[in-house]
Parts: C-alpha cells; structure tokens; sequence
C-alpha cells in the first residue's frame, strides 16, 4: 500500500520534480485523510494551512453565490493537488472541497512545506507551473462561457472527465464521473434541462450511451469535433 501511495504521489505536481531522497523527506511530513462520499473537507472562506493530493477516489471544488447557487469548479482524480493557492497567497479559501465518492487524501501543513521550498526552488517553480495551467483552465472555461453553446461545452466536459476517469471497453471508453445531473450541469455552468437535452442529441446520433453517473463514449471523434 505504502509503494501505491508513494507512486500517486510521484505522479502530482509537487512532487513529480523530486528525487527519491528529497520524496522520502516530504512524505514524512504528509497526513493521511480519508473522507466519504458527501463530506466536506473545507469551505469557501475557510482559513487555509495546507495543500492536499488527492491518493484514491473523487473530490469536486465548488463556489456558492449570493443566492445560494453552486457552481461547480472542476473534479479532481488521483495525483491531483488542490489547496495550493493559500500557500502563496495565505487568505480564506475560495472553494469548498467536497468529496464525490470515498475519497483519501494526502495532506501537507504550510509549515513543514515552506522551509522545503526555500531550499528547493525548482519545486516552488513546479508548483507555480501547476498554478499557471489551472489560471489558463480558467481562462478557457471564461471563453466557452461566451462562446460556446450547452451542447459544446457538454461535449469538452465530457471529454475531460474521460482523460481523467476513463477506461476503454470493447463497447467504447466508459467514463464514470460518479456526479448527478444536476452537478454535470453545475460543471458546464447550464441548467439540467438543457445539458439533458444535449445528452439525449448525443445518444440518439449515436456518439454515446447514458449510464448511472457515468457515460459510454462510443464515437471520441465526434464529440471531439463537436467540442470544438
């Protein structure tokens, strides 16, 4: 289990520019955190002291507006790191972190990690580079918010949820995203009827099957084109 753990962690951007010895030290520092299905890890405006990688299951990053809608963030798999920003910039969190299945974490303390950055800069850089490609993340969900339709930004969420949890079948490549309708709506930032609809057009053309929480990709080609 210990090699398991250890190989996750290689795979996650903090740690993926280390050597064996220097892994060796962080991981001694490391707290395991196990949550079910449902539970919240932190909130938005929470106070932020560490950085988590996720080692097993799912966790979803929401914000909350005004009138008490959720707008989901992203879902994040294995070897995926969250709750960085604080690091850097030590204010409130501006995300809730809730578990979407049961979930184990690996939690580092800012205070065992900030003197291990001083002396390694070329980590701090490799936790800059993971903050660079989350801001551009952002910035294309910005763009498709205003230039894509429901069904293309069902089609890129999809998509994306396959390259994080997709499995190939002979069937097709099966996607278990173990979220609702309302949350895969909440993700594209659309009402339920309308991705619904957008599922039920992929369907019937044949490019995918409706499962449970989960989709059968049946032709990527297409719904990468119609991502697009």
């Amino acid at each position: 289990m210990v090699d398991e753990i250890n190989e996750v962690l290689r795979k996650a951007p903090l740690f993926e520019a280390l050597d064996e010895e220097d892994t060796a030290a962080l991981r001694s520092s490391v707290s395991e955190v196990r949550l079910g299905r449902g539970q919240t890890l932190f909130s938005e405006g929470d106070e932020g002291d560490r950085l988590y990688v996720i080692l097993s299951g799912k966790v979803k990053l929401t914000r909350t507006a005004v009138d008490g809608r959720e707008n989901l963030l992203g879902v994040l798999g294995p070897s995926e790191m969250f709750g960085e920003l604080s690091l850097f910039d030590p204010r409130p969190r501006t995300a809730s972190a809730v578990a979407v299945t049961d979930s184990v974490l690996a939690g580092l303390g800012h205070d065992d990690l900030r003197p291990f950055l001083s002396s390694r800069p070329h980590v701090s850089l490799q936790l800059l580079k993971a903050l660079a490609a989350r801001l551009r993340r952002t910035n294309d969900v910005m763009a498709d918010l205003v230039f894509t339709d429901v069904p293309g930004r069902v089609a890129k969420a999809l998509l994306e949820l396959a390259d994080k949890f997709g499995k190939e079948g002979e069937d097709g490549l099966h996607v278990h995203h173990d979220l609702t309708q309302e949350e895969l709506a909440q993700l594209v930032g659309a009402s339920r009827e309308t991705v619904n609809k957008a599922l039920a057009e992929f369907a019937l053309r044949g490019w995918l099957r409706i499962e449970a929480k989960a989709v059968v990709l049946l032709d990527v080609e297409r719904m990468r084109r119609r991502a697009r």
